[in-house]
């Protein structure tokens, strides 16, 4: 897990610097460049994040959100509706 933290710490300060360089007085030519090179940026995290990264151990019908510790109920096998 350890190996993804820079490779999203240096997208997300790229993005920052991306967004913030019309007010910081970059060129036309600077941000334009920035431009065309953020989507390999971007590429270049996925890829690292989906390489190097753990899966989750839980499941969706088990643990139902991953941030949150939210045990799902289990559902009812009939389909018939309630009468």
């Amino acid at each position: 897990m350890q190996r993804i933290h820079f490779p999203v710490f240096l997208a997300t300060l790229f993005v920052l610097v991306y967004n913030l360089s019309p007010y910081m007085g970059f060129s036309e030519n600077a941000i334009t460049a920035m431009f065309l090179v953020s989507p390999l940026v971007v590429i270049w995290m996925v890829i690292r994040v989906l390489k190097d990264g753990q899966p989750s151990r839980k499941t969706f019908t088990e643990h139902f959100y991953e941030d949150h510790a939210y045990t799902r109920n289990p559902i009812r096998e009939t389909d018939e509706p309630e009468s």
